[in-house]
């Protein structure tokens, strides 16, 4: 259902412009949340991982171009068009690739649905940056890693920024919250963080590549991961550095962990 858009207050289109992060989360109502997903080919992942899409924001030459399957594929939705430069001041920003679908949010998976299977996890522990976040999911997915858990104090993944740049990696990697590292070690996984201290072993310590079940804890961009949450994992890991380079971003960091960890 085709909708030309006349002003940037019609109907429908509160969650494409006035809607904040937190409120489409809806984390009173879990049911009734929604995230964005920008660009055809993040939004086609999303589809092809089972996201159900409520609307659709499109600007009027992608109808009949990049955006012609998926709107085929979305059936009888809300599909909200008009000029570039009005749908950029309804969003604040000029759509990549022209095209918004807002989707539903699917209910939160259980520690043991999403660990089942899984050798080699990652715990991302306050991590606020959604630039870092998609980062880390996407080298999550290519490089192996089974699945992703989240401190309550980190960054939502369906954040529309972490979306994009995890290029829709979101949706292809296993994800849940984490309330307690205890869970970890109940299901049988040492947990390893990446961390500075006179107590670090190397990335490449062949202990670690000898266990069974391993979870890579990666901490906050700025001050790193907490004292004691370094104190309680199994094993401090450094990645081996020259130029007298102390560390890296934590998603250059996690991507050079999951390359070693999880051969």
């Amino acid at each position: 259902m085709i909708i030309e858009v006349s002003s940037l207050n019609d109907a429908g289109l509160e969650v494409f412009g006035k809607l904040t992060e937190a409120q489409l989360r809806n984390v009173l109502d879990p049911e009734k949340g929604m995230f964005i997903a920008e660009s055809p080919k993040v939004i086609r992942v999303a589809l092809d991982a089972g996201y159900v899409p409520v609307s659709l924001l499109c600007e009027r030459r992608h109808i009949t171009g990049d955006a012609a399957d998926i709107i085929a594929r979305c059936g009888d939705i809300p599909v909200y068009t008009g000029e570039r430069e009005l749908l950029a001041q309804l969003t604040g920003y000029t759509l990549t690739r022209g095209v918004l679908c807002a989707m539903r949010r699917q209910p939160a998976c259980s520690m043991a649905r999403v660990l089942d299977g899984a050798r080699r996890v990652v715990v991302i522990d306050g991590v606020v940056d959604t630039t870092n976040i998609g980062a880390i999911f996407r080298s999550a997915a290519a490089l192996g890693i089974d699945a992703v858990l989240l401190t309550r104090n980190a960054c939502d993944p369906l954040n529309r920024r972490a979306v994009r740049v995890s290029m829709g990696s979101v949706f292809l990697v296993p994800w849940t919250w984490l309330d307690s590292y205890d869970e970890l070690k109940t299901m049988g996984f040492k947990t390893v963080a990446m961390a500075l201290t006179d107590k670090s072993i190397a990335l490449d310590d062949p202990r670690l590549k000898a266990e069974t079940r391993l979870a890579i804890v990666m901490g906050t961009e700025g001050d790193g991961l907490p004292k004691d949450t370094i104190a309680s994992t199994d094993y401090v890991v450094r990645i081996p550095m020259a130029h007298g380079v102390d560390s890296l971003n934590v998603a250059a960091a996690a991507a050079v962990a999951f390359w070693e960890l999880g051969k």
